[in-house]
C-alpha cells in the first residue's frame, strides 16, 4: 500500500519536499520503505553512525516514524528512525500514556540511501514481537524534518489536532490486516 504524507498546516513546505512509500503486512512481516524526494541541500540529515543504537529524542532532529496499535486497544507503539541509523521503540499504555522503551526489540536493522536528491529508508520488522498472531494493525506514517536554516516540519498521513501530534490515534489512518497466516 502506497502512502503520503503531508506538513502540518501552518508549517508550509520550505524545503519543497514530498514524502512517501509504501508499507505491506504478510504474517508477521511488517515491510516499509520511506522516499523523502526535493532533499538536495536543504534538508538537514545527521551523519552515519558507526555503531547504530538504540537512542532518545531522535524527533528532535530528521526522523523518519512509524506508529502501530491494535484496534480496540489503547496501546500503542511508536517507531524512530533516524538517518544516521539510531533507532528506538516505545511502547505506550495509552495516549502519551505509560511510555517506556520496548523490550522486544534488540536492534532495529534498516536500511538508508541518501542521495543528492533523495533520502529513502527500508526496514523489515517482524511485528509478532509486540502484536499478537492475527490482531489488524492500524499504523500511523509521520516524518519530522529539520532544515539546514534551523526550521522544522512535521509530516503525517493526517493532522487531527491543531498542534502536530502523531500520538493521536485518529491520526492511524492505514489497516494493515493479517494476511498469510
Amino acid at each position: 500500500m502506497r502512502f503520503l504524507l503531508i506538513p502540518f498546516p501552518g508549517e508550509g513546505n520550505p524545503a519543497a519536499l514530498t514524502i512517501g512509500g509504501s508499507i505491506a503486512r504478510r504474517a508477521d512481516a511488517l515491510s516499509i520503505r520511506f522516499e523523502v524526494r526535493g532533499i538536495a541541500s536543504k534538508v538537514e540529515i545527521p551523519a552515519a553512525a558507526e555503531a547504530p543504537r538504540r537512542k532518545a529524542r531522535l524527533w528532535e532532529d530528521t526522523c523518519l516514524e512509524l506508529f502501530l496499535a491494535t484496534a480496540d486497544s489503547g496501546k500503542y507503539w511508536e517507531l524512530n528512525l533516524s538517518p544516521s541509523g539510531h533507532w528506538n521503540v516505545y511502547r505506550f499504555t495509552s495516549y502519551r500514556e505509560g511510555v517506556r522503551e520496548e523490550p522486544g526489540f534488540a536492534s532495529l536493522p534498516f536500511a538508508v540511501r541518501i542521495g543528492p536528491e533523495a533520502l529513502e529508508l527500508s526496514m523489515e520488522l517482524d511485528v509478532g514481537k509486540i502484536v499478537p498472531e492475527g490482531e489488524t494493525i492500524e499504523a500511523g506514517v509521520a516524518a519530522v524534518i529539520r532544515t539546514t536554516d534551523g526550521g522544522k516540519s512535521h509530516w503525517a498521513l493526517a493532522h487531527p489536532a491543531s498542534r502536530p501530534d502523531f500520538h493521536r490515534r485518529d491520526g492511524f489512518a492505514l489497516t494493515l490486516p493479517a494476511i498469510g497466516l
